[in-house]
């Protein structure tokens, strides 16, 4: 598959992101867990992973704002187009030794999202898009699930935790979809978990306050260029307005929002 100068600049910058992190990723798994210790490798890691993907994008466009996390904004002579990127989602999963992690790197022109990439290191996982061309899993085309009921559909979901609110209202939530669906998966990473919903291996997907438009924004584009719908709860596109996300194709899409009403 042909990409775009700019999406392999971005991809470049994951894959050699990601090199770092799994190197870092075999360390931590020989560490004894613990709360002093891993944790400060893990930021360390989440750093070194940030700086890289930075140095990358700034060398290729260095006329591009960026925010990017464990980095100060930076302010581009080029205010049509700024990188965003998160270089680890989720620090949990990788510090207990879970591979299920990722980077995740977007480019807004005027505020919009016109390429994205999600990149789990540890399988080699690369999902990309760009506006127009396309979502893709290591250059095979994807889809979104068409399965046409909720009772054979698996729905991802984001459960809160104790940096989160309002749990008593997740479990209302969480109780009327274990009746509907025939099974509900967390992966712990919101960016794998919307690459998810877009290569078809969730049928849905849905989360309240998400945290971080840095680790979303990647995936809002994959679903809709595989041919999925997002929004936030309210059905607005921009899922970072009354903060919620609600994912899928057109008819699981739909059911997934009925519920959430109710």
């Amino acid at each position: 598959m042909a990409r775009s100068a700019i999406m392999n600049v971005m991809v470049q910058a994951a894959m050699k992101a990601g090199r770092s992190l799994s190197r870092d990723f075999g360390e931590v798994q020989n560490l004894q867990v613990s709360l002093k210790g891993p944790a400060n490798y893990v930021s360390q890691a989440n750093k070194r992973a940030a700086q890289i993907i930075c140095n990358e994008l700034q060398r290729a466009r260095p006329s591009y704002s960026f925010l990017i996390e464990q980095i100060n904004e930076i302010k581009g002579n080029d205010d049509q187009h700024r990188f965003i990127a998160s270089s680890l989602d989720s620090t949990i999963n990788f510090l207990h030794g879970i591979p299920l992690f990722a980077i995740s790197i977007s480019l807004e022109r005027q505020r919009k999202v016109i390429a994205s990439v999600i990149y789990n290191p540890v399988i080699d996982e690369l999902f990309t898009a760009e506006r127009g061309c396309g979502a893709f899993l290591n250059d095979h085309r994807l889809r979104v699930s068409s399965r046409r009921n909720l009772f054979d559909s698996v729905i991802g979901t984001s459960i809160p935790h104790l940096r989160h609110s309002k749990h008593d209202h997740y479990l209302i939530e969480l109780r009327s979809m274990m009746a509907e669906v025939s099974g509900i998966r967390c992966t712990g990473s919101t960016a794998l978990d919307l690459a998810y919903v877009a290569a078809g291996r969730f049928d849905g997907f849905w989360e309240n306050d998400p945290q971080n438009w840095n680790i979303i924004a990647a995936g809002v584009l994959m679903i809709r260029e595989a041919g999925g719908f997002i929004s936030n709860k309210q059905g607005e596109e921009d899922v970072c307005i009354n903060k919620s996300i609600v994912a899928g194709n057109e008819l699981v899409y739909n059911a997934l929002m009925k519920i959430l009403k109710k």
